[in-house]
This record gives structure tokens, sequence and C-alpha cells, in this order.
């Protein structure tokens, strides 16, 4: 599977993502600067959302102003529809930010929720990817019109079962498109440590033949560096300038010295492991 004109799979070099997710508060100007400091830290690729508070979240979401009573979130000057509405990047926003990724020279990326937001990434914007979150890996029709756009698809798999992939990885397949990466994802912020189950990358890779990778909520940088240990050929990894700054994912986002370390320890570890990279632990069979 080639991304741009990087090769990703076993053997070659990790594929670093920073996911800005909504860190960017919906400041254009924050958002340059977290491109400039990812593209410094070493990362192959940015990557945005692609929402609007119509595709994102169901309208029983904002009347239970969900979001707003976890940890991260816990205010009650605004509304959870308020915070998305200003959060989101409208398709000016998203078409600026190609070309500035493009001048800074690192590969611009983004996550759609609805067909429209697809049309104008794949279409407008002729992204290198799309990659699909993993509320979305059960949503077959969507699959299926992302699919035959022909792009690469990074598709995580956070709240799926393993048939449930199977039936995305169908539906992708059968829509003519086998450019492939399956993430192993636990889709809480931040996850405990012991709940990572990084096998499962090796569960993925040997059922759909396809390269993996590990879509990270941790805390700090152990874990993605040990999944690529594991052979994952794809980390993202949420990216921030400050921890403290108030927002959604910033307190379980990297730095910048810790997306620098992803990169480059990863890079070493890749490198002294070869291909395939697995750590044979004394119970595996």
């Amino acid at each position: 599977m080639k991304i741009g004109s990087l090769e990703i799979g076993p053997g070659k070099k990790p594929f670093i993502i920073a996911e800005l997710g909504a860190n960017h508060n919906g400041d254009m100007d924050l958002a340059r600067k977290l491109i400039d400091q990812a593209k410094a830290a070493g990362a192959d690729c940015i990557k945005f959302q692609s929402w609007t508070k119509e595709s994102i979240f169901s309208k029983v979401v904002y009347e239970q102003n969900y979001f707003l009573s976890d940890d991260y979130r816990n205010r009650t000057d605004f509304t959870l529809e308020q915070i998305v509405d200003k959060y989101h990047m409208s398709a000016a926003n998203l078409t600026d930010m190609k070309k500035y990724c493009e001048k800074v020279g690192i590969l611009f990326a983004s996550t759609p929720f609805a067909k429209a937001e697809v049309d104008h990434l794949c279409d407008k914007l002729n992204v290198d990817f799309i990659k699909i979150a993993s509320m979305d890996c059960t949503n077959y029709p969507f699959l299926d019109y992302v699919a035959r756009k022909g792009k690469p698809m990074i598709l995580s798999t956070g709240f799926a079962k393993m048939s449930e992939i199977s039936q995305a990885v169908e539906t992708i397949e059968a829509a003519g498109n086998n450019q492939i990466c399956l993430l192993h994802c636990v889709s809480n912020y931040p996850p405990k440590d012991s709940n990572i189950n990084l096998r499962n990358m090796d569960t993925l890779a040997q059922t759909f033949q396809y390269p993996v990778g590990f879509s990270d909520h941790t805390m700090g940088t152990c874990i993605p560096l040990a999944a690529i240990a594991r052979g994952a050929c794809v980390i993202e990894k949420h990216f921030t300038l400050d921890k403290e700054m108030f927002g959604w994912d910033h307190k379980i986002s990297a730095d910048f010295q810790e997306l620098k370390t992803v990169v480059e320890e990863g890079q070493r570890i890749a490198q002294a492991l070869g291909s395939p990279r697995r750590i044979i632990s004394t119970d595996d069979k």
C-alpha cells in the first residue's frame, strides 16, 4: 500500500500521523502552528477531522450534553452543540490547511463523517488517503461510498467486533478497493495500559493480510513505541502544543517532545528489528 510516495507495510518506515482532531480549537492560526510543529517533530502526516454539528452527533447527544460530563470537557458555561459548532473545520478551512501543509511539506489528511465531506476531500482536495473513524467501522454504506473513490483507506476498529471488521473489509473489497490498513484502537480517552492488548494487531494482520497499525489514545510514548516493536506500520497519535490548553483532547495528546520521541525512537526500533517486526514473548504459541 502506498500513501503519496511512501510505502506502508512490514519492514517499511513507520508512518506517523499527528492527529489534530479538534486541538486547533477552531483557531486556524493555532492549526498552522500545530502543522509547523508536527513537521518539525518529524511526523509524516497531519490529520484533521471533517465534520459539522449536523454530521458528527445526533440530536440526543446534544440534548444530553454527553461529552461535557467527562473529565476533559467539564464546563457548564456553554453547550456541547455550541462548542462542536465552534470547533468544526469548514470546507474553506480544510482547503486552506491542505495548501499550508503542501507549503510546509507534510501530508494532509482528514476523517470525514458524511458523503459531502468525502466528496470535498477526494474530489476537490485530492487527498492521499481517507481515514475512517472507529464509529463508522460498521457504517457499511458509508464504507462502500468512500471505497469507490479509489483512495487508500486507513480504518480504525475501536468499537468493532471481528465479525464487523470482516464485513467492513469485505465491503471495501467488493467496491474494488484493496488499499486498506487496519488500526487497532481502544476507544477510551485515555485507556489503561493494561487494556491495550497490542496482540490484537497480530490477529488483524493474520486474519486480513493487510498492513496494521495503532490509533493511540494513551498518555506518553511507551505504548505507541511498543506497538511499532510489535509490528505497527502506522501510528496515529493525538498532538497538541499545550496539554493544559482547554479543549477536547489536549490532556491525552502528545506534545512536541513526545511526538518527536515516537518518530525518532520508532524509526530506530523498526530498523533494529527489521522485517517483520514482532516481539515474541515466552507464552506465544
